[in-house]
């Protein structure tokens, strides 16, 4: 199992938002205008910077304002990214520090296995008797694999490994994860 890195996102298998789920999600953080032609340098905040490209539509700011990608291409650490309508930097300074956004229900199917960060967390976590552990409050990303931080009712937490020996199975239409933590792992679990 895997789990994908999109920041504050959900989406089911069909690239439908459930009940729940935010209709946007954040793929990039725009900075500064670059050069003369409307450029402007984009942190990219997604796993899949390949869906940023000429034509892509985008929204971007809190109130969402939808935009066309007439232009990206790598830069240092990010891109750089031009709007259509949008040809000197004056026209697009106003941009400055704002989000950049797509549709939830735009986001590309995942091998099967695979979740969004945003489809895992707030699920809740049992045990193979259905007993409740607790809450997905985080995901730490390790490098080997994710980590689930487990927040429990009476306000204790503990870490989950993402690996198959301890996580049983991930039902996203129940928002439920069967969990097989070690004894010593859960704070109040009985060895």
């Amino acid at each position: 199992m895997k789990v994908a890195k999109t920041v504050k996102e959900i989406k089911s298998s069909s690239g439908s938002p459930q009940s729940g789920e935010p209709v946007f999600l954040v793929v990039g953080k725009l900075h500064r205008p670059h050069g003369v032609h409307g450029e402007m340098i984009m942190d990219v905040i997604t796993d899949f910077p390949e869906r940023l490209k000429a034509g892509s539509k985008v929204f971007v700011g809190e109130e969402h304002r939808p935009l066309r990608i007439k232009s990206c291409r790598s830069h240092q650490k990010g891109m750089l990214v031009c709007f259509d309508n949008f040809s000197t930097p004056e026209a697009v300074g106003f941009l400055r520090n704002w989000m950049v956004y797509v549709k939830a229900s735009d986001l590309p199917s995942l091998p099967k296995g695979e979740y969004y960060h945003h489809q895992v967390i707030g699920m809740r976590v049992v045990d193979e008797t259905n007993t409740l552990l607790g809450i997905v409050a985080d995901i730490i990303p390790t490098g080997a694999n994710d980590v689930f931080v487990i927040s429990q009712e009476g306000g204790g937490e503990f870490l989950l490994p993402m690996v198959d020996e301890m996580v049983i199975s991930i039902d996203l239409e129940k928002k439920e994860i069967c969990a097989r933590p070690l004894p010593g792992l859960i704070p109040d679990m009985k060895d």
